[in-house]
């Protein structure tokens, strides 16, 4: 079942290559993931049919309940069988549909995708599995309807199917959550066991609105019908694919799929019987009146989806057979009914009805086809179409709507009438009557490829109608005992069931249906000059309403200023813990203060005047970056005191680098900020950041005076019998939390390389026009490298590297490690570029940063998947202890390997960065060193500044 549900997503991977073969590689290579899910689906069928339920089960993240559970009963089969039946159809017939020009290999590329979706919805045993596949029919046909993306048109029907099924989804998502809590489970399997428990809780009524929401969306009901006439702008098999076998019935589905549970309360019977009924009306009245052969199909579906809604409404099980059986007819008849609108259109270049009349001589395979699917839809024997509407004017003809017996039998017949009327007129009007000589192309027949399908489908339409208990009797019992969940009720799937009232019923819409075809000329002038409302308007008001009121929030929030934006956050953020803690229960803290040495509190005094520094001297900024350095000295000894000795070094070690590297991009920046706020917008700011600093220091105070336990305890256990290490916070960065590290380090050499390419940008860009500008203004020093600098770098340059690798070897026991041993060597280099120049230091360098961080980051993550190999999870380390004579017992470890994945990612990452800046100085005009220094000790009277 996992292999069916992913082989549509495996084919849509072909299509895109194998185009270039040609149309019929590429198509035969579409088809093929189709038929071999086709014949899986089959040879599970038997025990479907049987009565068994077939599960396949995956764990994926069960601390969320989400498992990639799959089921396959009666209702699946059902569904699944349609898709990939109709799905191989159609992938035959958009072959000779789509035009050379149609970029064959992204539409099969698209249908498969969307196939995969709808078999996952089908197939899934997880609701937030079905979820997630929902959202991906309405993402997969959003690019289906909008293939052709020069009509405007078919741009504007994507973009409305997207806005009402993901608003639906949107509401589904919350029902199916509230639904999964009431269940206590996730699972459907699960869920459909506990409907008497559903429909008892107080969550009954929020949790089916909502999902109802979801279903009406996606299977067009009033009074969201509109969308589903404006997709028709999608090619032709997109519509005979996604609007009446697939997408439209996901809805449909999942109303089947949920009648277990949801079903069987006034509120269901209300909501999804007079919302079904009075789409079918609506449907089905509109659709006569409309010229274009597929806006009156797509109406059709509208009405027939509604029949459908209706009969599942009903909540009785004989009507959820009943809905079944029509679905499967439902599916013949109108598949085949626009796959022929599309040979028509294909052939005569033309949709309009009023351009078209007497096909029938001209195309007559293609007029057969139509005849007998336009027949069954409107209801007449001996076709499929026909037992199924008797079937459900019977269920109506004894349904009471508010105590009136005779409401909901007169809308069914009247949606009946008009079913009958609107595929009379498709008959009559398009293939009836004399032979016209103004169609904007000569009409025939198309070729095999294009009417086999639709043929196939007119074929099921007889043999279903003659032996419907022979051809559909299996799957009809098997599918709505999976809707009923129960023992099924007596029901006869004939042709004659007697003289009955829907006999009479039905005879009154065959009757009513043919007067409104004699009178629809002067029907249709009533229906042009009669005024009513129009869905579309209506939407597209309501969008223009809520851009508009977007439009102006934003104006009003989104004013560019980044300290507005703040100060929204901050006060908002102030205000949202005032109101937490106001209202809780406060009690004091248990813990006693621990007296403050007065070395500390200087200390702390320091800090604060530092900080308060920073804050009025911020304008200055070479003398405000001198002061942070100080605040990020204070914090490194704060961490020594409190024993921290890790954290200290790398607090002071990114310090440094920090404070370099903002010196050496000051050099590019004028020495005083201008002042950007008024006086008001500065009390405004100091007090919200009094406010926020307030706030943070009686959080910080409320939990330090409180016992509470942590997780420490557990690092400080396992860190030398787990990890193979005496130093916890090594242990917990390689080893605990490897995959944090881990990822930390990718974030930092993706800083790394975007800094070097928006760097590249800007300087092959205005910004290096500028800079080279700025060159002949520039005041450069005359001492830029001097010799004790110089003397003094050379003698710590092995001394820094040696000290840096004493921090990485000694990590994993004693305070240090790949990243403080990474910031220190890359502290070397720099005082090496500062020394003797960027470009003297680069023409030594003998290793690319861009390298050095891939290599990282490769290093890092082999570490971690080489658990694997002994079965353990990702960046599991393991470690042991070796002793080889005469050398004292040693411990090597695996953690080793990926902090060396962290050292040369930090150094890369620091060095490009570095690099990043050296150009500019280089295109600003700093001259370039021959030698390690300005002067050149054996000729005073030379510089070694010359240009290269």
């Amino acid at each position: 079942m996992v292999l069916i549900a992913a082989l549509p997503f495996l084919g849509a991977l072909l299509p895109g290559l194998m185009i270039r073969a040609g149309r019929n590689y590429c198509t035969a290579f579409t088809l093929a993931p189709t038929l071999f899910a086709l014949i899986l689906l089959g040879l599970m069928a038997p025990s479907v049919l049987a009565g068994e339920v077939i599960h396949a089960r995956i764990e994926w993240l069960p601390a969320l309940g989400l498992h990639a559970n799959f089921f396959l009963d009666g209702l699946g089969l059902l569904f699944a069988g349609m898709i990939l039946g109709v799905g191989a159809l159609i992938i035959l017939y958009a072959r000779f549909y789509l035009s050379g020009d149609d970029p064959m290999g992204q539409f099969y590329t698209y249908l498969l995708l969307f196939q995969g979706a709808m078999l996952g919805i089908v197939l899934s045993d997880n609701i937030l599995l079905l979820l997630v596949f929902w959202e991906l029919t309405s993402l997969s046909s959003f690019l289906l309807i909008g293939y052709w993306k020069h009509l405007p048109e078919g741009r504007q029907g994507a973009r409305m199917a997207l806005a009402v099924t993901g608003m639906g989804g949107l509401a589904m998502i919350g029902g199916l959550l509230i639904l999964g809590n009431i269940a206590g489970s996730y699972d459907l399997s699960v869920i459909l066991t506990k409907g008497a428990e559903i429909r008892a809780s107080e969550y009954y009524l929020p949790a089916l609105l909502l999902i109802l929401l979801g279903a009406f969306t996606k299977s067009a009901q009033f009074p969201f019908h509109f969308w589903l006439p404006h997709a028709m702008a999608a090619p032709t098999p997109v519509s005979a694919y996604l609007h009446s076998a697939t997408m439209v019935k996901a809805g449909v589905f999942l109303l089947a799929r949920m009648w277990p549970v949801l079903a069987g309360t006034a509120e269901w019977f209300y909501i999804v019987a007079t919302t079904g009924l009075v789409t079918m009306v609506i449907g089905a009245v509109i659709a006569l009146f409309k010229d274009d052969l597929k806006a009156l199909l797509a109406f059709s579906t509208v009405s027939h989806l509604g029949f459908l809604t209706f009969l599942l409404g009903l909540g009785t099980p004989i009507a959820a057979v009943v809905a079944v059986f029509h679905i499967i007819n439902h599916l013949t008849f109108k598949a085949a009914l626009f796959m022929v609108a599309g040979i028509v259109d294909h052939e005569t270049h033309t949709r309009d009805i009023k351009r078209l009349g007497g096909l029938m001589a001209l195309m007559p395979v293609t007029a057969v086809i139509a005849t007998v699917a336009a027949l069954s839809m409107a209801g007449l024997p001996p076709f499929n179409g026909f037992m199924s509407k008797e079937m459900m004017l019977e269920e109506a003809a004894h349904t009471a709507w508010l105590g009136n017996d005779w409401v909901i039998p007169a809308l069914a017949t009247m949606g009946a009438l008009f079913s009958v009327a609107y595929s009379f007129r498709f008959v009559v009007h398009v293939f009836l009557g004399p032979k016209r000589d103004d169609y904007p192309s000569k009409p025939h027949d198309p070729g095999f490829g294009m009417w086999a399908p639709p043929a196939l489908l007119a074929t099921l339409v007889v043999l279903i109608g003659l032996f419907p208990k022979t051809i559909a009797g299996p799957i009809v019992a098997a599918a709505g005992g999976a809707v009923v969940g129960d023992e099924l009720p007596y029901y006869s799937l004939k042709l004659w069931h007697g003289v009955t009232p829907a006999l009479f019923l039905s005879i009154a819409a065959i009757l009513g249906g043919a007067i409104l075809l004699w009178q629809h000329g002067p029907l249709m002038r009533a229906w042009l000059a009669a005024r009513r409302p129009e869905a579309k308007a209506i939407f597209e008001a309501l969008v223009a309403a809520c851009v508009h009121l977007s439009d102006r929030i934003t104006r009003t929030l989104h004013s560019g200023a980044i300290s507005t934006y703040l100060a929204w956050f901050i006060a908002f953020s102030v205000l949202m813990g005032f109101v937490a803690w106001t209202g809780g229960a406060h009690t004091p803290g248990t813990r006693e203060l621990l007296p403050v040495p007065p070395t500390v509190g200087l200390g702390f005094v320091m800090l604060l005047v530092a900080t308060m520094s920073v804050v009025t001297l911020h304008r200055h900024r070479f003398l405000s970056l001198i002061v942070i350095g100080v605040i990020g000295l204070m914090v490194s000894a704060g961490f020594v005191y409190l024993s921290a000795p890790d954290l200290a070094l790398t607090q002071i070690s990114v310090e440094t680098v920090t404070i370099l590297l903002l010196l050496l991009a000051l050099n590019f920046l004028p020495k005083e900020t201008p002042a950007e706020s008024g006086a008001g917008l500065r009390v405004r700011d100091g007090a919200l950041a009094v406010a926020a600093g307030l706030a943070v220091a009686v959080l910080a105070y409320t939990f330090m005076t409180r016992d509470f336990s942590t997780i420490s305890d557990y690092h400080l256990a396992n860190s030398k019998t787990g990890g193979g290490g005496t130093n916890v916070v090594n242990v917990i960065l390689v080893d605990f939390r490897g995959y944090d590290t881990y990822g930390e380090i990718i974030v930092l050499g993706i800083a790394g390389l975007t800094i070097y390419a928006l760097l590249q940008s800007i300087l092959n860009g205005a910004g290096g026009r500028r800079l080279r500008n700025w060159r002949d203004t520039a005041i450069h020093s005359r001492d830029r490298h001097p010799m004790m600098m110089v003397v003094a770098t050379r003698v710590m340059m092995p001394i820094a590297i040696m000290v840096g690798v004493f921090i990485f070897l000694r990590g994993h026991n004693q305070p240090g490690g790949g990243f403080v041993a990474g910031l220190v060597v890359a502290i070397a280099l720099l005082m090496q570029y500062m020394a003797s120049g960027f470009l003297w230091a680069q023409e030594r360098q003998r290793t690319e940063y861009h390298v050095m961080i891939g290599l990282g980051v490769i290093i890092a993550g082999l570490t971690g998947a080489g658990s694997w190999l002994a079965g353990r999870p990702f960046l599991t380390s393991n470690f042991g202890y070796f002793e080889f004579p005469p050398i004292e017992e040693f411990e090597l470890a695996t953690a080793a390997l990926f902090d060396l994945g962290v050292f040369l990612t930090v150094l890369g990452a620091v060095m490009l960065m570095l690099y990043s800046l050296s150009r500019m100085a280089r295109i600003a005009g700093e001259t370039i060193n021959v030698e390690p220094m300005d002067v050149d000790p054996s000729h005073p009277e030379r510089t070694g500044t010359e240009d290269r």
